[in-house]
C-alpha cells in the first residue's frame, strides 16, 4: 500500500493552513487540488506549497466543483504511483487524528473503500436531516447497509478500483459526487469498511454547500442511482444472498 493525502480546495485560504499543519506528522505526500479559487486562496496555497515540501499543488483553471476536483486528484495521485488517496476536506471539519484509524483499516483491507462514519459535535439540523435522507436512499440503492455515511468527505479511496469505476460511469462533478462514487464502488463489488470519526463545524467556517442547488443535484443523483439499482437488482440480491450464506450459491 502506497497512500497519499488528497485535499480539494475552493476558497479555503484561511482554513487550509491549520489543516496542513495537523497533517505534517503523518509524513505522507499531499496533493492539494485548487478548484479555481480566487486570488487570496491562490496566493495562500502557493505560499504553503513552497513552505511544505510534501505538498503538491494541482491547480484547475476554473471552478468546476468538488467532484471534478477529486477526479483530477485521483488521476494525479495514480499517475504518481500512489495506490490509495486519503481524502480530507479543507474546511477544518475533520480531525487529523482520525486518519490513523482510516489508514489502519486500509492497510488491513487494501482492496476496500474506507469511509469515515461521523459523530457530529455541532451540525446544523438541516445537514443532519439531509444525511438521514441520503443514507436511506443509499441503503435502497445498494440493497444493503454497507455504507454507513455516504456524505462524509473523510475517506480512503482505492485508486485502481475508483478510476476503473469512473471510466465506466458519469459521476456528478459537485457535492453529489461523494455518495455517488461510494454507491458505484459498492455496485462494482468493492468491500466497504466504516470507521468512526468526528466532525465539527468550525465557527465562521467557509461552506460551499448550496442548500437549494446541491440538494437538487443530490436528489437527481439518487433518482439516477435508483433506476441503476433496478437494472442491477438480480445481481445485488444474488450478492447479498452469497454473503449471507458464506459464498455458497
Amino acid at each position: 500500500m502506497n497512500p497519499c493525502l488528497l485535499i480539494p480546495v475552493y476558497d479555503h485560504g484561511a482554513e487550509i493552513e491549520p489543516v496542513l499543519e495537523s497533517l505534517r506528522d503523518f509524513s505522507l505526500p499531499c496533493i492539494v487540488v485548487d478548484d479555481g479559487s480566487h486570488e487570496a486562496t491562490r496566493k495562500a496555497l502557493e505560499q504553503l506549497a513552497a513552505r511544505f515540501s510534501w505538498v503538491w499543488l494541482e491547480r484547475l483553471p476554473r471552478n468546476v466543483g468538488k467532484g471534478a476536483a477529486l477526479k483530477a486528484g485521483y488521476a494525479r495521485a495514480a499517475s504518481k504511483g500512489y495506490s490509495h488517496a486519503l481524502q480530507i476536506d479543507a474546511d477544518g471539519q475533520h480531525q487529523a487524528t482520525d486518519l490513523v484509524a482510516l489508514l489502519d483499516a486500509a492497510r488491513n483491507r487494501p482492496e476496500a473503500l474506507v469511509l469515515g462514519c461521523p459523530t457530529f459535535e455541532n451540525a446544523p439540523k438541516a445537514r443532519l436531516y439531509g444525511r438521514l435522507i441520503s443514507r436511506f436512499w443509499v441503503h435502497v440503492e445498494t440493497c444493503s447497509r454497507k455504507i454507513g455515511d455516504p456524505l462524509c468527505g473523510l475517506r480512503c479511496m482505492p485508486l485502481e478500483a475508483t478510476l476503473r469505476v469512473l471510466e465506466g460511469s458519469d459521476c456528478g462533478n459537485h457535492m453529489e459526487f461523494d455518495p455517488e462514487i461510494a454507491v458505484r464502488l459498492a455496485w462494482a463489488g468493492v468491500p466497504i469498511v466504516n470507521v468512526p470519526c468526528r466532525v465539527q463545524y468550525p465557527a465562521g467556517g467557509t461552506s460551499h454547500f448550496d442548500l437549494l442547488r446541491d440538494n437538487v443535484r443530490i436528489s437527481w443523483m439518487h433518482v439516477r442511482l435508483f433506476f441503476g439499482m433496478l437494472v442491477r437488482l438480480p445481481q445485488l440480491l444474488g450478492s447479498q444472498w452469497s454473503e449471507a450464506h458464506g459464498g455458497r450459491p
